[in-house]
């Protein structure tokens, strides 16, 4: 039977490189920094990194690194349990009372990752006399989520407030029970903010719960790093965040729920990815406990990730390149062309700057780009370099209109 299939799945494979969309892998043979040395899929050697989410830098930091071995001598390497048999450790806990304060929530909830975080939200919560409102541009794991659940579903355009209001309205109508306003704080392929304090305000217009999942967020947006809702000065009316720490806060793995309490307890008893998932590895939490107490003096580096951030959208947009507008560290690099974008980051790797070029179904058709995330580990020089390499790269590619 597999003969068939493998056929079929080769058809479609070669459908894929054919169209510009093949994905590959390029291996790293050094710890996650501002450069890391690339040992196959494309130029070997040292680059410089512009595709992490390593915003803060700390994911090689030394004072994490050595709380993650600490940890490894006190917690060991692993629960080998879910939580609610015999896999809560006190570290768990303690990162869980942590996360809530910085957040400004009363509970938080650990999952093995925020796709999981996700994943657990919305089945728990809303029934088939619910709805969930949501933004366009969402998170996959946020779509993924929403057709868990029996809610109804209904779907507004990017931070398009006129749209949402409608479908509040829609929803309200309906006889809706629960309603949930679903948004990323930060959308991940765009750099785009969420217009939070309007979408509170109509939440309460329409008695409507606010959940924001800030994983390209928190750390470093906001004058504390506490995220967007710190940001929008919304930190009393979001109902659930949901983030990650597998980006700026470390960038290991792990995700939480933080919110309301009655949501994160009803979570511990019913979320599946919860119930049903090994609990996150000690090491991870105890390092996450380190990367809070470096946040509470990490001003210096959120400065330092903003001026690299303004440094690189100012000079790409007077080399001629479209930056979609914004202040955000992701700053999509547009090319239009799939096949395009791809050749464009081959040239930039062999000019010794790894990013990554992002094409349908990532972005809409048509739409392709270079994303590029800065992060406080680069230099002034590196942002430099990056620029003079993309200009470089255009030139080779011959497309005046990048």
């Amino acid at each position: 039977m597999f003969e068939t299939v493998r056929e079929d799945l080769r058809s479609t494979l070669d459908e894929i490189r054919a169209a510009g969309l093949h994905k590959p892998e390029r291996v790293i043979g050094t710890p996650q920094n501002a450069a890391v040395a690339v040992t196959s899929g494309g130029a070997a050697g040292e680059v410089l990194n512009f595709c992490a989410n390593n915003y803060l830098g700390l994911a090689d930091h030394p004072e994490v690194v050595a709380a993650a071995k600490d940890a490894l001598d006190r917690w060991g390497y692993g629960t080998a349990s879910v939580r609610f048999i015999c896999g809560t450790q006190e570290v768990h806990k303690e990162l869980e009372a942590r996360l809530s304060a910085f957040l400004g929530q009363e509970d938080t909830i650990l999952y093995s990752s925020c796709f999981d975080a996700n994943g657990g939200v919305f089945e728990t919560l809303l029934g088939a006399e619910d709805a969930v409102i949501s933004d366009a541009l969402n998170h996959a794991s946020i779509i993924d989520g929403i057709r868990l659940s029996k809610a109804r579903r209904f779907r507004y355009a990017n931070r398009d407030l006129a749209e949402l209001e409608a479908r509040l309205k829609e929803a309200t109508e309906g006889g809706a029970r629960r309603k949930l306003i679903v948004t990323d704080g930060v959308f991940s392929m765009d750099g785009y903010v969420a217009p939070l304090a309007e979408i509170c305000d109509l939440a309460d217009r329409y008695d409507a719960m606010v959940m924001v999942d800030d994983s390209h967020a928190v750390g470093f947006v906001g004058p504390g790093g506490r995220g967007t809702p710190e940001l929008h000065g919304v930190m009393d009316r979001v109902d659930i965040i949901t983030g990650t720490l597998g980006k700026a806060l470390g960038g290991a793995s792990g995700g939480y729920v933080a919110a309301r309490a009655e949501i994160v307890e009803l979570l511990r008893q019913r979320s599946r990815p919860y119930l049903f998932s090994n609990s996150l590895a000690p090491v991870i939490a105890a390092a996450s406990l380190k990367v809070l107490d470096l946040l509470e003096s990490a001003g210096d580096l959120r400065e330092h990730l903003a001026a690299n951030t303004a440094l690189f959208r100012t000079k790409m947009t007077e080399a001629g390149f479209e930056v979609l507008p914004g202040d955000h560290a992701i700053a999509p690099v547009m090319i239009g062309d799939a096949a395009e974008a791809a050749r464009m980051a081959e040239l930039l790797l062999e000019r010794g700057v790894y990013v990554i070029g992002f094409s349908y179904p990532v972005v809409p058709m048509g739409a392709a780009r270079i994303r590029v995330q800065l992060s406080a580990a680069h230099s002034t020089a590196d942002v430099e370099r990056a620029v003079a390499a993309f200009i470089d790269a255009r030139a080779a590619l011959g497309t005046a209109g990048v």
